[in-house]
């Protein structure tokens, strides 16, 4: 499947490339002349008000310009280790051979400019992306080679709590929409030399950072070459979020559920990567991608480790109960409403029948109605301000509902299903997982209004081998319950003890074990008090 998709890929490549006019920025070298240089720029970003030109000279009486995007770069940064320290040094540093433009680079760089992050560049691509990513470029009159300065800056959002994954106890630090702070962030939970980051550039329009981050020596290499191949595969005119190279590289296509797990918390990044998963941050968003991932990713949230593994084990426990009731609770409503009564209690089958007494629809329309309201009700409240969203959508539900019981449109019985439905969907930690179960719902809906309790199983073994036939890079979407293997139970339905879990999961790392067999800890000594006296 991946080979045709790549074979796609390299012929769309190919057509793409015949359109120059789809690639912005050719890969010619650099003019010697410093004011031809300043020129082609200012022709080809449109004269633009936010780029910045500062002509100075240096050492020797030599031209130079320093140009940058103003926004993006700090300005205090560029005029002190950069221009200020070029200019002040013409009266003590000479360039010995100012035929030689190697020389007068090598000069610059070694001596002048003391910057620390120095680059340099020799073609127009990597000047375009230097000046409009934040770096400030140093062009010298009779060099074919420039200079990036590393001076990024501009307004950047703090580091603030987690909005879509909160905590009671836990960091409460979240990834911003600034790539070098994603990865700082990650580098302060693991210090070690062995965390590497890789980095792409993806988008022929937007130029947009990627980033592979993982642990050499834990993360599977093959998985990681994986990760290399989808992404320089990628050739689409722009990267805006994650969620565009999500789309992009995920094996199930024609599937509600991700095989793509994404966070915005940089402890959950930094689980993932010790456990051997690659992490892929994209710049400009705060939500950071971990691949792969299998189910029971879906279901374990972060808090599931800072409290006692007890606590950890039926709070997860309930998670799996709520999918099930998610997922199934409507339909179950239906099947026995319309075809098997006979499986409920006497009382409890007059009570259903007195409350639809009067209701003019069947139980499946029913239930279609409601499931339809609340979801509107959702969705506005999301998209309202924030200072009434959450008001509106509970009374909305509480007015809607009240008034459709005593209108006699919709049954007692079929509010509570309904709105117990969608509170066990908010227990699933994953927003995305908890989006196909939501539209899920509506096929075991539709499955029951017809077949009855035969269409919920026909619809249960439909996705039980649906979900047995996905793969997040080549990793089955069911381990560790199928394949069945016994050592990862220990954090899969069940939560262990930290001391317990003392292996990584097979299908992510090459280096299972991550602690030492002895770490249970020791039955303290007992009371010699009484001995003593």
């Amino acid at each position: 499947m991946f080979t045709n998709f790549l074979k796609y890929k390299k012929s769309s490549r190919a057509e793409i490339q015949e359109n120059q006019d789809f690639q912005p920025f050719q890969k010619e070298n650099l003019h010697p002349n410093l004011h031809n240089n300043m020129d082609t720029i200012k022709t080809v970003l449109g004269n633009s008000s936010d780029v910045i030109f500062r002509e100075f000279q240096i050492a020797g009486g030599i031209q130079a310009a320093v140009v940058c995007t103003d926004g993006l770069c700090d300005p205090i940064t560029v005029s002190d280790f950069v221009v200020k320290s070029s200019m002040h040094a013409q009266d003590k540093t000479l360039i010995p051979n100012q035929n030689n433009p190697e020389t007068i680079v090598q000069t610059v760089k070694e001596q002048l400019v003391t910057f620390w992050d120095i680059r340099e560049l020799s073609d127009w691509k990597q000047l375009y992306l230097a000046v409009l990513s934040g770096d400030s470029v140093l062009m010298l009159d009779g060099c074919d080679i420039a200079l990036a300065a590393g001076t990024r800056g501009g307004e950047n959002r703090s580091i603030t709590e987690p909005s879509t994954q909160t905590v009671i106890r836990g960091p409460k630090e979240g990834f911003t929409e600034s790539f070098r702070t994603n990865t700082s962030l990650i580098r302060r939970k693991i210090k070690s030399p062995k965390l590497w980051l890789e980095e792409k550039t993806i988008g022929e329009v937007t130029l947009t950072t990627v980033g592979i981050m993982y642990i050499q020596g834990i993360a599977n290499e093959s998985i990681v070459q994986e990760v290399r191949n989808r992404l320089d595969g990628i050739l689409v005119d722009g990267i805006l979020e994650s969620g565009y190279i999500e789309d992009l590289i995920q094996d199930g296509v024609w599937t509600p559920f991700p095989t793509v797990f994404n966070s915005e918390r940089p402890d959950v990044i930094a689980a993932g990567l010790l456990e051997g998963r690659i992490a892929i941050l994209v710049d400009g968003t705060p939500f950071v991608l971990l691949v792969p991932v299998v189910l029971t990713s879906f279901l374990q949230a972060a808090e599931d480790y800072y409290q006692r593994y007890d606590f950890g084990t039926l709070l997860r426990i309930l998670r799996f109960c709520s999918l099930f009731i998610a997922l199934l609770f409507p339909s179950l409503y239906v099947a026995i409403a319309s075809y098997h009564q006979e499986t409920l209690p006497t009382s409890l089958v007059l009570n259903l029948a007195a409350q639809r007494e009067g209701v003019p629809f069947p139980p499946i329309l029913e239930a279609f109605l409601m499931e339809v309201v609340f979801e509107v009700l959702r969705e506005a409240g999301v998209r309202m301000p924030s200072t009434v969203g959450n008001t509106i959508s509970i009374v909305g539900a509480l007015v809607i509902g009240q008034s459709a019981v005593e209108a006699g449109v919709i049954s007692p019985a079929m509010v509570i299903v309904v709105s117990f439905t969608a509170i066990t969907n908010f227990v699933i930690p994953s927003f995305n997982f908890g989006i196909a179960l939501r539209l899920l719902r509506f096929v075991f809906l539709v499955l029951a209004g017809t077949l009855g309790m035969y269409g919920i199983a026909v619809g249960l073994l439909i996705f039980v081998l649906h979900l047995s036939s996905l793969r997040s890079f080549g990793v089955p979407y069911l381990k560790p319950f199928s394949p069945f293997i016994a050592t990862e139970q220990k954090d899969a339905l069940f939560r262990f003890p930290i001391w317990a879990m003392n292996t990584r999961p097979h299908f992510a790392s090459k280096n299972l074990v991550r602690e030492a067999p002895d770490q249970k800890p020791q039955k303290p000594p007992g009371d010699r008090s009484r001995d003593d006296e």
